[in-house]
């Protein structure tokens, strides 16, 4: 078993090509590294990805998710129709956009930040700390992570974060000796579904800070051989 408490290294928010991949010890891990490219992009193109993304935030933020059509966008943005569903396909795509950075810089802190989310503290002090921060991130942007994960069958367990987070917990959890990292992993990104916290946060009138004690809890619980 890998000594390495860095965990996977890095990850983009779409999935990874096969060639993206890294060993952590002895076995082969499927995660996904930010490639080191720079995709070009077009002057024109970048500034129309900006326009878009700029209105559909404030659309989103004065009118809320649901109320807000592709429609909308466009006209708030003034780019062409065919601009927008060229580049992002639908609102599930507009969505993990917006989210991208907001997850990319979580995915920072957990490989590089002060502990316990980042290197340095026990596996199972790392995996509620995750807990905590990820929750932080669903629960500010509930409406727009539940669009990213449901816009399509099976969206949430296709994106390049979640192969992220998923690798994160996998990887903490065999390190703190739990059987079936795997599914234990699943078991814990399952309660972390932004539905889920939705429900609990919108429908049931549970405070957050609840929720992240008892999932760190279950987190830990995990994390035990």
């Amino acid at each position: 078993m890998s000594t390495d408490i860095n965990g996977p290294q890095s990850a983009s928010s779409s999935a990874a090509s096969p060639a993206a991949r890294r060993r952590v010890g002895q076995g082969r891990v499927d995660l996904p590294v930010l490639e080191s490219g720079v995709v070009r992009e077009r002057a024109d193109a970048a500034r129309n990805r900006l326009r878009v993304l700029a209105a559909a935030e404030r659309l989103f933020a004065a009118r809320g998710v649901a109320a807000v059509t592709m429609d909308d966008i466009v006209a708030e943005a003034g780019v062409g129709k065919g601009t927008l569903y060229r580049r992002f396909g639908d609102k599930g795509g507009l969505a993990m956009a917006l989210l991208d950075e907001r997850e990319r810089e979580l995915q920072q802190r957990m490989l590089r930040g002060a502990a316990p989310l980042g290197p340095g503290a026990a596996p199972g002090a790392r995996l509620a700390a995750f807990v905590q921060a990820y929750l932080d991130l669903v629960v500010a942007q509930v409406d727009l992570v539940v669009l990213s994960e449901t816009s399509a069958p099976g969206a949430r367990l296709r994106t390049g974060a979640h192969a992220f987070w998923r690798q994160h917990c996998r990887y903490l959890l065999a390190e703190s000796g739990a059987a079936d990292p795997d599914l234990r992993a699943d078991l814990l990104l399952a309660a972390l579904a932004a539905e889920q916290i939705r429900h609990w946060v919108n429908d049931e009138q549970r405070i957050p800070a609840d929720l992240a004690e008892a999932l760190s809890n279950v987190a830990q619980l995990l994390a035990q051989p």
